[in-house]
């Protein structure tokens, strides 16, 4: 299967920001390849914007105390908190979207999916931590829908190299992701 990606139509693609949050970057369950991929992300961002495709960031919102996930990764993501906060350098701007999440997945239990299809978008650009959990499952259900998986190789990362490289060759290998680098998608978002 091929990786590279001959066009992508700007009017019916947008970007999802998994969890590019103070407590992954800097705090509670900090990624130390996060900080790897901050350049590339804010670049595709840019791009995005100047281009009119919409930036979509899908938030850990926990709640402290009820959400299982806490069970197993300890508080992270806490609603409410700074630790719940995208990092500054990617510059949440007044219009993009910020959908919250309290499971891995960015589409389960949210209304993910009902404002990608009032955006008309059938291409999902998925950025972001971890490539191999919260990346993947929402890649997962995005596939499910019937949305096309893009993964930019530089804008995401997950604790270890290994749950990195595997990650995404799970992502090619069962949903058919296309996995380019940020630098190609901004060429196609200007041709």
């Amino acid at each position: 299967m091929k990786d590279k990606l001959e066009n992508i139509d700007n009017k019916k693609v947008a970007i999802i920001v998994v969890d590019m949050l103070n407590d992954f970057v800097t705090g509670a369950l900090k990624c130390e390849g996060a900080k790897d991929i901050i350049a590339s992300t804010v670049s595709l961002l840019d791009s995005a914007r100047k281009h009119n495709i919409p930036v979509i960031f899908s938030n850990d919102a926990h709640i402290k105390g009820i959400d299982h996930e806490l069970a197993l990764w300890g508080d992270h993501g806490i609603a409410g908190t700074d630790g719940a906060k995208v990092i500054p350098e990617l510059g949440v701007c007044e219009k993009d979207y910020v959908v919250p999440k309290r499971r891995y997945s960015g589409f389960f239990g949210t209304d993910l999916d009902i404002l990608l299809r009032e955006l008309k978008v059938d291409t999902l650009i998925i950025t972001g931590l971890h490539t191999n959990i919260c990346v993947r499952h929402t890649c997962a259900d995005g596939f499910c829908l019937g949305y096309k998986i893009v993964v930019p190789s530089d804008a995401t990362n997950a604790f270890t190299k290994k749950d990195y490289e595997e990650g995404l060759e799970y992502l090619k290998m069962v949903y058919g992701a296309k996995v380019i680098t940020s630098s190609e998608l901004v060429k196609l978002f200007d041709k």
